[in-house]
Formats: structure tokens, sequence, C-alpha cells
């Protein structure tokens, strides 16, 4: 995973054509990116973004960022109710208690 500008690349390796390919999580716009080298991936993830910013510029248009910082979540109605009861025994909000528990859970991820 790589962080460029705010944006986050993923990268997997295709065996058979011996190509990096990747492109940039969590955005409707594809942004694409591949190197046959590791060292030049990186460089090829931050010209991707960078031809996207330019083209949004060119384009009057926002980018589109990547995480808002909200996201919609479904859920069983019993489940709803049994994590608003445990974040009220904890004297959190429901939101406040949820981003604990991811926090906690992705401490060690890059």
């Amino acid at each position: 995973m790589m962080k460029y500008k705010g944006f986050v690349g993923v990268v997997e390796y295709d065996n058979e054509s011996k190509v990096l390919s990747g492109e940039v999580a969590g955005t409707r716009a594809v942004i694409h990116f591949e190197s046959t080298s590791a060292k030049k991936i990186e460089k090829e993830f931050q010209k991707s973004v960078d031809f996207y910013l330019e083209s949004c510029e060119k384009r009057g248009k926002q980018p589109e960022k990547p995480f808002s910082g909200k996201f919609a979540l479904r859920m069983s109605e019993e489940l709803h109710r049994q994590a608003y009861l445990k974040a009220k025994s904890k004297t959190k909000s429901l939101n406040a208690w949820l981003v604990g528990l991811i926090e906690r859970a992705t401490k060690d991820v890059a």
C-alpha cells in the first residue's frame, strides 16, 4: 500500500504478464498504474495521481476525495440495538464506540 497526496495505491502482481498493476483505492474514478519494476511502481502511482489532479483542474472539476470520513453501515435491527446498548454501557455514543473499535482493529495498518 502506498500513500501520496491523500490517495492510497494498492498493487497486485500479475504472474502471467509479469507486471505490477495498481489502482487508487477509495475513489469512483478509475486511476490505474502499472510497471514491470518494483522500483518504479511508486513513481507510476504518483504520476497517475498527478495526472488525475491535473485533469480535474483542466476540466474545472473538483477532484474526488478518496475518503470522506463517513460511511454507511448496514446491520440487523437486533445487532444495531445491541451495539447501541454496549456503547451506552461504556458512556459513549454509538459512533464514538465504533470508531474506537475500528481504531484498535486497524492500529497496525500502514
